[in-house]
């Protein structure tokens, strides 16, 4: 069959490799495309993380707790263990649609106001007062969003000391850590040091963690919960404005058919679409014809967008937007745009429930529409990709 087949996908990646499911590059490193090979890649108790900066994290002393995306094992299990309160579906439901439905109205009535914006700095903006909520940074000083859109910009330079390039990274990683750390995480832990809540960072300091510990969790849960919900909901967006049957279907149904029609968009259209672990011991996964080892000590780079659109695992029709596929319902209804395994990311719930929030309240404006199409660029280390630019209006209130 033919994949690009009804391909309605916005975002368009360069074709990689021979595209069997499993195979092994020229620079050693194994790439995986097909979803039960990759789905195995990630539950195997034989594969840690990798990437994602894990070689300078590994440098750090000893002593300091790595954030909870670099833990491995039964240190990482315990982690999770402890903090899966703060992520399940009924503590999504009562502790956090009520502040998604608040801080949504409040950026939409700015949109009201105004009768243009971007798109992305709404949902910047929704994005990071919910995640604050959850990890707890609460009590952060004026101009977190601008902090947190100089951590991460829309293209990375590689720090360094050999050239002007990377010494200017350096020191604009080092500056922007520094202005994180006493613009939001320090004023935080004070203010829990003193009355402790219930939420993440609350924990971090009753487990006897460091600020500096601490405010690498931040980041990684800001990473997750702010960056990749941000760029989500803009895409899951600009599906909907360009697909009429789509929309009809989207504002018309009610939660649960909204949702199935969010999760068929993410899993065309996954955040991160590279994760990366390397082998501890030999893993056996299933290829075009038999089992395939991937040796211990092996890189291996799973390709998250081409594993959700594998048909032997999807149905039909894999590139085209149909909720309720058969094969994907349920809990893995994205496939694996939220990983899988261990690391699968613990915020999935609040993700969607907090994209239907917005989108449904979104849709619901009068004379709601797109003015401009967005430009797309990518992270190329997570296969991420980037929206910029979705002008939206409506008709002033």
């Amino acid at each position: 069959m033919d994949r690009a087949e009804d391909d309605v996908r916005k975002i368009r990646r360069e074709p990689t490799g021979s595209g069997c499911p499993v195979g092994r590059g020229d620079d050693g490193t194994w790439q995986v495309r097909g979803y039960p090979a990759a789905r195995a890649v990630l539950r195997s108790s034989d594969t840690v993380q990798a990437g994602l900066g894990i070689e300078t994290v590994e440098k750090l002393p000893a002593k300091i707790r790595r954030p909870v995306l670099y833990r491995d094992g039964s240190e990482h299990r315990e982690h999770r263990r402890q903090t899966a309160r703060y992520f399940t579906p009924r503590r999504v439901d009562e502790h956090y649609r009520e502040l998604t439905e608040r801080v949504t109205l409040s950026y939409l009535e700015t949109l009201r106001t105004a009768g243009e914006a971007q798109l992305e700095d709404l949902t910047f903006g929704v994005a990071i007062d919910v995640a604050c909520g959850v990890i707890g940074l609460t009590h952060s000083r004026p101009g977190i969003q601008r902090r947190l859109e100089r951590f991460f910009p829309e293209k990375f330079g590689k720090p360094g000391l050999t050239s002007l390039h990377g010494i200017y990274w350096l020191f604009r990683q080092n500056t922007n850590w520094l202005r994180i750390y006493f613009g939001d995480v320090r004023p935080a832990v004070r203010a829990h040091r003193e009355r402790p809540a219930d939420n993440l960072i609350s924990h971090l300091i009753a487990e006897g963690c460091s600020e500096p510990e601490i405010l690498g969790e931040c980041l990684t849960y800001a990473a997750a919960g702010m960056i990749t919900t941000r760029e989500f909901i803009c895409v899951a967006a600009w599906h909907l404005f360009t697909d009429d049957a789509l929309r009809k279907r989207y504002v018309n149904g009610d939660e649960s058919e909204r949702l199935a029609v969010l999760h068929e968009i993410l899993r065309l259209e996954p955040v991160v679409a590279r994760l990366t672990r390397r082998t501890t011991g030999p893993v056996e996964l299933p290829g075009d014809d038999g089992p395939v080892t991937v040796p211990a000590g092996a890189l291996v780079d799973i390709l998250v967008d081409e594993a959700n659109t594998d048909p032997e695992a999807v149905g039909t029709t894999p590139m085209a937007v149909c909720p309720g596929r058969p094969a994907t319902t349920g809990r893995y209804a994205a496939a694996l745009s939220f990983g899988d395994g261990p690391h699968r990311c613990p915020g999935a719930d609040i993700a969607m429930m907090e994209t239907n929030v917005f989108l449904g309240h979104l849709f619901a404006l009068e004379g709601i529409r797109m003015l401009t199409t967005p430009r797309v660029t990518f992270q190329d280390e997570i296969g991420g990709y980037v929206i910029r630019g979705l002008r939206v209006a409506v008709d002033k209130g």
